[in-house]
């Protein structure tokens, strides 16, 4: 993986090489892709909007993931447990609803890699967070989230092993003190 990643100039995964042409970071990937497998639109400026939804994802998993490691990626959960209780209480309270809500704004677009991206979040936060998620009501990301569930590809897909389950070394992780 090194080798690769220092062949192709990259940072570090996910990246995508086809032919000559290298795509780093996944929101790239996916404004890359989106078209090609139709789940993007063709016209750019309806592009770019998907790009800049997606990209607010990322910033929403960048908080998601500061829950547990406010402080350093270098530190144990268990090094930074105080401040990962503070962290997780303003989350769940503030910035799930702002997010949320903005996304929930947006649900009822056409079908997209956005739509599978929010799908992911919800998967996740109803993973990690379920009692705050209990509280929340976003009836267009539920109907989303149902509609992704239940397309024929993506249902076996998700029944399968080949999917790999939430656990306590991914972005989305549970610790129930963090839930409130």
């Amino acid at each position: 993986m090194m080798k690769a990643m220092k062949k192709h100039g990259v940072f570090a995964p996910p990246f995508l090489v086809r032919r000559k042409t290298v795509v780093a970071q996944t929101a790239l990937i996916l404004h890359y892709l989106g078209p090609r497998l139709g789940l993007a639109p063709k016209a750019e400026a309806a592009r770019l909007r998907l790009h800049q939804l997606q990209l607010t994802i990322t910033d929403f998993l960048v908080e998601v993931h500061d829950t547990h490691h406010p402080i350093a990626n270098s530190l144990y959960y268990e090094e930074q447990k105080a401040e990962s209780l503070r962290r997780a209480k303003l989350f769940r309270e503030q910035r799930i609803p702002k997010f949320l809500g903005y996304f929930e704004t947006r649900a009822t677009l056409p079908f997209s890699y956005v739509s599978l991206s929010l799908f992911q979040v919800m998967e996740g936060l109803q993973y990690a967070f379920p009692k705050a998620m209990q509280k929340m009501n976003y009836k267009n990301l539920a109907r989303l989230h149902e509609t992704v569930r239940e397309r024929k590809n993506l249902k076996s897909y998700l029944m399968s092993k080949r999917r790999i389950p939430f656990n306590q070394s991914g972005l989305f992780r549970h610790y129930p003190e963090l839930d409130g």
